[in-house]
């Protein structure tokens, strides 16, 4: 596995996060020695959404009204039903996942985290997978979409569902490594966008 040593990464999440796909990632990145900050509107605490119920909560460790993107090296979003939703329809949440995805720092976004990537317009002819239900929109955005365990498309790093975190991991610490990547032709405006 390689080492995240020395690198910083932000973990952008608000409440109804699926609690496995925020502390299974978060753990990996840890062990490979980065340093992980819960970035949040939301202050002190977010609450994680476990299959049914709500269940525990974490820390904010930065606020997303003072978190700036160039601080940190890679980006990763949890899904969960309730949390990209938020997210989406919230200006903030959605210029600091543009900022990285501009800057071509790999970003990470598991089950319904892509949601909150095509509010930025910038998924135009990516290679992406997600949860089933979010297919249609990701398409819809330009994505060419694809039912696989994990994706890996120029540094954006994208998976199914919690059964594909072993893999998501791997490929998300895999690409953190690897650092920027190119931005010319990485990123290009949706379709509606180009309208």
């Amino acid at each position: 596995m390689p080492s995240l040593q020395g690198k910083k990464i932000a973990l952008l999440s608000d409440n109804g996060f699926e609690e496995e796909e925020l502390t299974s990632p978060k753990k990996a990145l840890e062990e490979a020695g980065a340093k992980v900050d819960i970035v949040s509107a939301q202050q002190g605490k977010i609450k994680a959404w476990k299959h049914d119920h709500w269940s525990i909560e974490v820390e904010v460790n930065a606020n997303l009204e003072k978190a700036d993107s160039q601080q940190y090296d890679a980006l990763m979003i949890p899904g969960g039903v309730i949390n990209p939703d938020q997210m989406r329809v919230n200006p903030q949440y959605v210029r600091f996942a543009q900022e990285f995805l501009e800057a071509g720092k790999p970003v990470a976004a598991i089950c319904h985290g892509p949601q909150l990537l095509i509010e930025t317009g910038m998924i135009n002819g990516k290679e992406m997978t997600s949860y089933p239900s979010i297919k249609t929109d990701l398409i819809n955005a330009g994505v060419n979409w694809q039912d696989k365990e994990v994706i890996v498309d120029n540094g954006l790093v994208t998976s199914r569902s919690p059964k594909d975190l072993e893999a998501f991991n791997k490929k998300m610490i895999e690409e953190i490594a690897e650092g920027r990547h190119d931005t010319r032709n990485a990123f290009s405006p949706s379709p509606a966008q180009q309208a």
